[in-house]
C-alpha cells in the first residue's frame, strides 16, 4: 500500500482538502513530515490532520514532534534516527516508531533501538535530494534481506518506476512529491494499488 509523505511546500492546492483526498484512497498510513514548521504551527497543522485522518480511519504518524504526538494523543512517530537514538526510554507511550535508514548498518542499529518500521532510502533520483546519488535497488534488497521488520522504500517513486520496487518484495512504499503535486491524487494512489495487486496476481500465476 503507498505510505504519504507529505510537504505542503509542494502542494499545488490547498493542503488540508489534499490530505482529505488522500485518506479517501485509503493508505497505509500518513506521515505529516513538515520540516519548515515551528513546534506551534506543526501542533496546529497536526490537529486538523489527525481530525482528517480519524474521520476516514487513516492512521497519523508526526514527524520529529514527540511532545506534540504526546499532547494529540498520537501514538506514532517518525524521527530521523539521530533523535531516535537518544531517546528509546522516552517512545514507550508509543505503538508505532519508525525512522530512517540509509545503511544496513543504521537499519541494524534502529531495529536494536526498538523500532517498528524502516523507511529506506532514496531509491532513485528525485528532485528532493537534488545532486545526491540515489542508493538504488540493491541497497533496498539488502535491507529488506536483514531486516525483521517492515522496510518501506523511498526516494523518486512514481507510476513508472513502482514495479521495480514491488518485484523486490516491499509491501509498501512511500511517496511524497507526487502526490503532492498530482492533480488527483486519490486516483494517484488507486493506480498504485492496482499495480501491486497486479505484482501479486502474478506471483500466484
Amino acid at each position: 500500500m503507498v505510505i504519504c509523505v507529505t510537504n505542503s511546500a509542494l502542494c499545488k492546492e490547498d493542503f488540508l482538502t489534499r490530505i482529505t483526498s488522500i485518506c479517501k484512497a485509503g493508505p497505509k498510513f500518513v506521515i505529516l513530515r513538515e520540516k519548515a514548521l515551528n513546534k506551534s504551527d506543526y501542533y496546529n497543522l497536526a490537529k486538523q490532520c489527525l481530525d482528517i485522518c480519524n474521520s476516514h480511519g487513516v492512521k497519523l504518524v508526526l514527524h520529529t514532534h514527540i511532545d506534540t504526538a504526546l499532547a494529540l494523543e498520537v501514538t506514532a512517530i517518525h524521527l530521523p534516527l539521530s533523535i531516535f537514538r537518544l531517546h528509546p526510554q522516552s517512545l514507550k507511550n508509543f505503538t508505532t516508531v519508525g525512522t530512517s535508514v540509509h545503511s544496513v548498518k543504521e537499519a541494524i542499529l534502529a531495529e536494536q533501538l526498538g523500532a517498528t518500521y524502516l523507511i529506506a532510502g532514496h531509491i532513485f533520483p528525485t528532485q528532493c535530494k537534488a545532486g545526491m546519488t540515489p542508493r538504488g535497488i540493491p541497497f533496498l534488497k539488502d535491507i529488506l534481506e536483514i531486516s525483521h521488520i517492515p522496510v518501506y522504500p523511498i526516494g523518486g517513486i512514481h507510476t513508472d518506476n513502482v514495479q521495480t520496487i514491488v518485484e523486490t518484495g516491499a509491501q509498501d512504499f512511500c511517496i511524497m512529491s507526487e502526490l503532492m503535486t498530482c492533480k488527483q491524487a486519490e486516483k494517484q494512489i488507486k493506480i498504485y494499488n492496482q499495480i501491486k495487486r497486479a505484482n501479486i496476481q502474478t506471483k500466484k500465476i
